[in-house]
Formats: C-alpha cells, sequence, structure tokens
C-alpha cells in the first residue's frame, strides 16, 4: 500500500499523522469535528470493491434561514440530511431520508437547483448496473427509473448532472464511453433503442434516437476510448467538458456538439475536471499524480501542478478566495443573479470575487489583477490547495521565475519521461496557431478576452432549454471515477516523485489507446514538463485514513470526504462556531 511504503521510506509517525488543522495567507482551516456526517451509528463501511462515496448539495431555501441539503452514497446506501455546516452540531440519528440498495450501489448523484423547494427536490442517481433513477428525498418517493431493462446501456454510471438551466434535462455517463441525453418527462421504450448518427468528429459521434415516438434517450455521445470519467458543464452551460480513460480531455460546445479542444495527460487516465468560475480555464487530475491547467481562450496547457503521490480523483475551484482586483472586476458572463446562482446557494458575492487577498502591484499596468484558487484530493489521502497567479496567466518572459508558490522547472534538473533539457529542441516546443516561431512559452492568454466563443450556430437537436443560456455553475459537486480494479498497481515507478527520465518508455504502457502516447508528448496536446511552469501546492496535507473521493468550497468552509464514508466539514478562517453538544 502506498501511504506504509511511504512510512518506509523515512515518513514515519509524523507522515502519517492526520491533520486537523491548516493554515493559509487568509488564515486559519478546522476541522469541525462536531459537524462530521457519516452513517448513524458513525462505523466505517469496508471500502473495498465499493463505489466512491459522494456528496451533492441543494439549497432549498426554506424560511428557517438552515436551507442547505447534503446527500451522500455509502456503499449500498444513500442518506439525505438537513446540513448544519459550521452552524450547529451533526444530529446523525435523524436522516430525511435513507435508502438501501440491493443487487446494485449508487455511485453518483445530482441535485436540480432550479426547481428545488422547501416540500420537494429532484435528486438524480447513477448506479453500478448502469440504471438511473429520480427520487425526491423529502418526499420520500420515487419517480421514475431510467434504463430499467439495461436496454441502453450496461455499464456502471460515472457521473450524472442536470443539464444547467434546466428542469427537465440531465445527462449521464457510463464506463462504457458512452454519454446520454434524458428528458425526464420522457420514458425509455420497451425495446433497445435504434440510432441515427448526427454529427460525427475526431474520437467523438453523436446520434439521435430514432423512433416513431420521442423517448429516451433523445442523444447518444460516444467520446474518446474507454470509460468516460467525469463531464463538467462550463459556468454558462454553453460547454462541456469531458474526461476520459483515454488520458484526453474534450471540450464541446453543447448546444452545436462540435469539438472546442482537447488536451491529453502526461499519463494514464484523466478522473476529474472543473471550471474556473469565469470559465477561462479547466483544472483537470488523473492518473498522472498531476493537477494541469487548460486554458479555455486559447486551448492550450498552461500549468500542471505536482504535490500529489498517487491519482488524482477530485479537482475543484474555489470561488470564494478566487481575487480579483476591485477597480476592474472580473467579467461573470450573465447577470448578478446568475453569478450568485453559481456561487451554490446564492448567497452575497461581497466575499468572494471582490476578495481582500487581492495582491495586485499598483505600478503594474495589466488590465486584471486575478489569483484563482483551486484544491484537489487524491488517492493518497491528502488535500492540496493551489494558487493560480498572475505570472501563470500573464508571463514576461519565456520561462520567468514565478513568484510566491510556482516554480518553473529548468534545465538543471530534467523532468519526468522528457527527452530533454532544452525545451527548444527536437521540436519540443509548444505552437501556437498563426505563429511561425513560437516562444516555448507562448503569452496568449490573456484574461480580458472572451470566455465564451460566439462561434458555432444553436442547434435545435436538443430542446430549447439547453440554450436557455442560464449562468448555473455545474455544482462543484464530485462525480464518480472508474475505481480502477488493477489499482494496486499503480507502483512507484508510476508516481511523478519517483520517475526517472529513462522511464518514459515505461509511461508510455499506461494509456492503451489507438492514439500513440508517444507522438502526443511534446506537443500542444501533451507538452513536455520543461515546457510549461511547474505549480507547488499552498498546502498538502494528509486529512484522512482511505482515499478522498469529495472537495467541495462552500462560503463559510470546505467540505470533504473519504472512502471510509465520513463527511468532515473545515471552517474557513473565522467562521468556527461553539458548539454546545
Amino acid at each position: 500500500m502506498l501511504l506504509s511504503k511511504m512510512a518506509a521510506e523515512g515518513g514515519g509517525k509524523e507522515m502519517n499523522e492526520i491533520k486537523t488543522q491548516f493554515t493559509t495567507r487568509e488564515g486559519l482551516y478546522k476541522l469541525l469535528s462536531h459537524s462530521e456526517y457519516s452513517r448513524p451509528n458513525r462505523v466505517p463501511f469496508n471500502s473495498q470493491g465499493s463505489n466512491p462515496v459522494r456528496v451533492s448539495f441543494v439549497n432549498v431555501n426554506d424560511q428557517s434561514g438552515n436551507g442547505d441539503r447534503l446527500c451522500f452514497n455509502v456503499g449500498r446506501e444513500l442518506y439525505f440530511y438537513i446540513y448544519k455546516g459550521v452552524r450547529k452540531a451533526a444530529d446523525l440519528s435523524k436522516p430525511i431520508d435513507k435508502r438501501i440498495y440491493k443487487g446494485t450501489q449508487p455511485t453518483c448523484h445530482d441535485f436540480n437547483h432550479l426547481t428545488a423547494t422547501a416540500e420537494s427536490v429532484s435528486l438524480l442517481v447513477g448506479f453500478s448496473a448502469g440504471q438511473v433513477q429520480l427520487i425526491d428525498p423529502i418526499k420520500k418517493e420515487t419517480s421514475k427509473l431510467f434504463n430499467e431493462e439495461r436496454l441502453i446501456d450496461k455499464s456502471r454510471v460515472t457521473c450524472v448532472k442536470w443539464v444547467p438551466g434546466s428542469e427537465s434535462l440531465f445527462l449521464v455517463a457510463h464506463s462504457s464511453g458512452n454519454m446520454y441525453l434524458y428528458n425526464v418527462e420522457h420514458n425509455c421504450g420497451t425495446t433497445a433503442p435504434h440510432y441515427q448518427l448526427l454529427k460525427q468528429g475526431e474520437s467523438f459521434a453523436v446520434h439521435t434516437c430514432k423512433s416513431k415516438s420521442t423517448r429516451n434517450p433523445l442523444l447518444k455521445w460516444t467520446v474518446g476510448e474507454g470509460a468516460l470519467n467525469e463531464f463538467a458543464f462550463s459556468p454558462d452551460g454553453k460547454f462541456l467538458a469531458c474526461v476520459s480513460q483515454d488520458g484526453f480531455l474534450r471540450v464541446f460546445n453543447f448546444d452545436s456538439v462540435e469539438l472546442h479542444g482537447t488536451m491529453k495527460s502526461y499519463f494514464g487516465g484523466l478522473l476529474c475536471a472543473c471550471w474556473s468560475p469565469d470559465g477561462k480555464y479547466i483544472v483537470t487530475g488523473g492518473e498522472d499524480d498531476l493537477v494541469t491547467v487548460w486554458s479555455f481562450v486559447d486551448c492550450r496547457v498552461i500549468a500542471r501542478g505536482h504535490g500529489h503521490k498517487s491519482w488524482v480523483s477530485v479537482v475543484a475551484f474555489d470561488p470564494y478566495t478566487t481575487s480579483v482586483e476591485e477597480s476592474d472586476p472580473m467579467e461573470f458572463s450573465g447577470s448578478d443573479e446568475d453569478f450568485q446562482d453559481l456561487l451554490h446557494f446564492g448567497r452575497d458575492r461581497a466575499n468572494s470575487t471582490q476578495s481582500r487577498l487581492s495582491k495586485r502591484n499598483s505600478t503594474d499596468s495589466r488590465p486584471v489583477s486575478v489569483t484563482y484558487r483551486f484544491g484537489s484530493v487524491g488517492q493518497d489521502t491528502q488535500l492540496c490547495l493551489w494558487d493560480l497567479t498572475e505570472d501563470i496567466l500573464f508571463p514576461h518572459q519565456p520561462l520567468s521565475r514565478a513568484r510566491t508558490h510556482t516554480n518553473v522547472m529548468n534545465a538543471t534538473s530534467p523532468p519526468a519521461g522528457s527527452g530533454g533539457a532544452n525545451p527548444g529542441s527536437n521540436g519540443n516546443s509548444i505552437t501556437t496557431p498563426g505563429n511561425s516561431v513560437p516562444p516555448p512559452l507562448p503569452r496568449s492568454n490573456s484574461l480580458p478576452h472572451s470566455a465564451v466563443s460566439n462561434s458555432g450556430s444553436k442547434s435545435s437537436v436538443m430542446d430549447g432549454a439547453i440554450a436557455s443560456g442560464v449562468s448555473k455553475f455545474a455544482t462543484l459537486s464530485l462525480h464518480d471515477r472508474k475505481e480502477r480494479h488493477h489499482e494496486k498497481d499503480h507502483k512507484r515507478n508510476h508516481s511523478m516523485g519517483h520517475i526517472s527520465s529513462k522511464s518514459s518508455d515505461k509511461l508510455n504502457l499506461v494509456t492503451k489507446t489507438k492514439t500513440d502516447p508517444a507522438k502526443t508528448l511534446g506537443t500542444p496536446l501533451c507538452p513536455r514538463m520543461e515546457e510549461v511552469p511547474l505549480l507547488e501546492p499552498l498546502i498538502c496535507k494528509k486529512i484522512a485514513h482511505e482515499r478522498l473521493t469529495v472537495l467541495i468550497f462552500l462560503e463559510d468552509c470546505i467540505v470533504t470526504a473519504c472512502q471510509e464514508g465520513f463527511i468532515c466539514t473545515w471552517a474557513r478562517p473565522g467562521k468556527v462556531v461553539s458548539f454546545n453538544p
């Protein structure tokens, strides 16, 4: 096991000590033991062979001022609680709803924030056998079961989400590599669906369901090779980021079903992805132990982060500590009301983007000063926090020295799998459209550009609700990834901290796809390590005994969960409330 190996290598007791607090520049984050959610008897379950624990939040806007609700799955069980966060101790003896499933396990879930009220919520639940259930845990009702006979797809559901701005459309991804668009108002039919090709492109195809009467699924997307591990809608709902076991990030225009851009992992599958609150950057994580920052505008990798010692299972942006210079606020598409929706519970934006954390130099002439905060958790049981700062977003020189918590790999330490220390040799430099002699690190990703391309016509193949353009952040909640049965194969030489430049041949064998990884390394799809800045984490703390599967940023706390089934609340600085249990 990785942790015991770390201890054997000299980490000892300190390495295996669980942290209950950590400090960043904004102050002290503290674990609230009274706000831990789990099974009512608080007994951890046997996590071996079980699907990852997931957490979904919704706010029902009731009059009590305590409208937050929490759903999580543990093994075959699904729980629905009032979430009191930093305000009051959790009462585990009184779940609003509890369900135990036989023959299948919940794998992921998502609330419809648009329709949620104090009397009723719509919760979608995906299962390991391929079905999707629509339930109302407040009314304790089961509305519908989709793919009941498994005629549409027999493989495990890896991710399920409501389409932003829609009361009836939802998207489901499977480990088969297929995604399906459903409408809750339609039935699935009693026979297997017949499909007609709608659009085809590089490594993807989209089919419509061929039927005399309207039935589910409305669309079938086939994306990449191997399991589709997660997808995430952009904040304005117009674009869809998908990460697959073949190691590719693919970003689509959801309305016109067109491919916007792609990226390849350093090696192995990509397991998770998230959008920055303004939709300008996507961060991915996966089996290369890295977090990778990709510019949506420029369609290129702008930084990588190395801090984890095993697979990265969840990445998420923190909209509350992303700081923007007050005199020139970040451009968010949509109105103030839309932006409040983006921040989960419609709370005030004052403490988020107009943050006191802005670090703009008064003599600096750049148009925008911004620091994005994002976090990651992994199978190494560690939580990492990262800052994406101006020196990465606006590099002055091809290999400028990064300030504060960033560092650029230089020629004295050739990185993993690299073919040489000189980033300009052997065609390793990154190419950008229109540049005949590109610099090693292009400077083309400027923040003032519009976050969303206006090109691409609206398609009418999906219900009009898709194109409504409601800006709704596709919940920072975490979705299921493919838990590899050969997880134990993640041996020491597969971890970025232990790779020598001679091991590139072994790494290229990790991803068994039709695309030869050796041909993507050193290209814009997958720049070499020395070609992009390397981020270092602000903090990197071991916070659990079991692998971490959840990371959600809320206004007054951070929520994490591990495979033992414990959901933990970390109070933000100054937000700790004294409990009287």
